[in-house]
């Protein structure tokens, strides 16, 4: 069907197009004048990028899409949802209760938070951080008291989300405070329990003492020693020439009998001189410097064998030094295993401490974020009553109701002619014939020119 037989339908089935055209305005007005009232109200709230006060952070962390879509999906939660009805006390209404029992499942905080879900729309900021919570009800003050209502159990709901987490950390910190207290405490006692079986009090004093001591014991060592060596040549000295020793030579004794023996000696020359040797008296004296020889002889004897009794003193002396000496060193090694363990507990007991006192910090923490009331959620600007309904649109619909009634109208025409098919042209009966057409009678009713009257072909050319 080319334009010119659109145009001809159209002139020919105006008035039963135009009929369609009016129905539907007409009953696209009616629905719109039928359909009840429903206002819309929105809410707005700002999601701030600020640190937390009581947090150890001081920076101001920027609010990522993920944070601001996490929001969103809190404030269209079920428990938001729930939390608004009780607000609304809308599970005290009447109203409500009698539709829940007609309609409803579950319960009716449940049921009421599903419906109210249902007109609550959640449209967050392209360029900002803030969220628009829009409420559309049948009643303006109704719309507007929810979007409020919603607003507020959102905030609510976001301080009891950030509370009962920090009340679970409060109650696992609490736990382990107390976990590392008894902990501290079994070390504490542990480390008094050694030093008390020890003897320790101050283990770095005790130690420095007995340092000196060992100390004096290695310089007492070493005289000893020196001393042992003098004694034992002296020793070995008197073995050979006991005589020229310094201690007999020294003696007094020795002194006195080596002078009574020159004297004795002078008066044996005199005699021998005076009276010869056969003299008795020189007899007398030749026993007498023999006496003192042999006195001498054993007073040096007596003083070679002190000498070697106190080579054996030095050496005894020497083995008790080292005796000592070895003792005070396995005391000072003991006492450093001591000091070890001790610091290896005092260690343990001063890490176990740092560890509570980071729990106990963190528990002080923790116990101030459950008893917080603060967020960073705030109520940007509440919703206001609405003055005009958001819908229905009566303009609107009736540019719609213009549209869908032009294209009813002109596809109604259409198919009615494609029904009851009329020959509207003569290019039309030239191609349904397939003669010339040999003339044009003007239409009797209208002015020469002003329409065709359409030729009906032979029974036998129309079969």
């Amino acid at each position: 069907m080319g334009s010119q037989q659109l145009f001809l339908v159209l002139r020919a089935r105006w008035r039963f197009a135009a009929r369609v055209f009016l129905a539907i305005l007409i009953l696209v007005v009616l629905v719109t004048l039928i359909l009840p009232k429903e206002y819309v109200a929105t809410a707005s709230v700002v999601v701030q990028g600020k640190a937390d006060p009581l947090s150890n952070s001081a920076a101001y962390p920027a609010l990522l899409p993920s944070d601001i879509a996490t929001q969103v999906d809190i404030i269209e939660s079920h428990r938001v949802a729930q939390r608004a009805v009780k607000l609304l006390k809308l599970d005290e209404s009447q109203e409500m209760k009698d539709k829940w029992q007609r309609q409803g499942r579950g319960d009716l905080v449940g049921w009421i938070a599903d419906l109210l879900q249902k007109k609550v729309t959640v449209v967050p900021s392209k360029e900002s951080d803030v969220i628009g919570i829009s409420a559309k009800w049948g009643d303006a003050k109704f719309a507007a008291d929810l979007a409020n209502a919603w607003a507020a159990a959102y905030i609510d709901t976001n301080i009891e989300l950030k509370v009962d987490s920090a009340k679970q950390y409060a109650s696992w910190f609490n736990d382990q405070s107390r976990t590392l207290r008894a902990d501290l405490e079994a070390k504490e006692k542990r480390l008094a329990d050694f030093q008390n079986a020890a003897g320790i009090v101050a283990t770095d004093d005790k130690f420095d003492v007995e340092n000196a001591r060992l100390q004096e014991l290695s310089t007492e060592l070493v005289a000893i020693q020196s001393q042992r060596q003098q004694s034992q040549s002296r020793q070995r000295q008197a073995r050979g020439d006991a005589e020229s020793l310094p201690e007999v030579l020294q003696s007094p004794v020795i002194a006195n009998l080596k002078a009574s023996l020159a004297v004795a000696e002078a008066k044996r020359r005199d005699m021998a001189t005076n009276y010869g040797k056969n003299y008795p008296d020189y007899k007398d004296v030749e026993a007498q410097i023999a006496g003192l020889h042999e006195r001498i002889a054993q007073e040096s004897e007596r003083i070679a064998a002190s000498i070697g009794g106190t080579a054996q003193i030095d050496v005894r002396r020497e083995d008790d030094v080292k005796a000592a000496l070895e003792a005070q060193k396995q005391r000072i090694l003991d006492l450093k295993r001591q000091h070890d363990q001790v610091a290896d507990y005092q260690n343990d007991v001063t890490m176990a401490q740092k560890n509570l006192d980071a729990v106990s910090q963190r528990l002080a923490q923790s116990s101030l974020e459950s008893q917080a009331q603060q967020t960073n959620i705030e109520l940007l600007a509440p919703a206001a009553v609405p003055t005009e309904a958001s819908s229905p649109k009566l303009i609107l619909n009736v540019l719609f109701g213009l549209f869908v009634g032009v294209v009813c109208g002109v596809g109604a025409a259409l198919l009615r002619e494609l029904t009851d098919r009329r020959v509207r042209d003569g290019d039309e009966l030239l191609q349904l014939l397939g003669v010339p057409i040999l003339g044009r009678i003007p239409n009797a009713k209208t002015a020469p020119g002003r329409g065709l009257v359409a030729y009906a072909p032979p029974a036998a050319a129309r079969s």
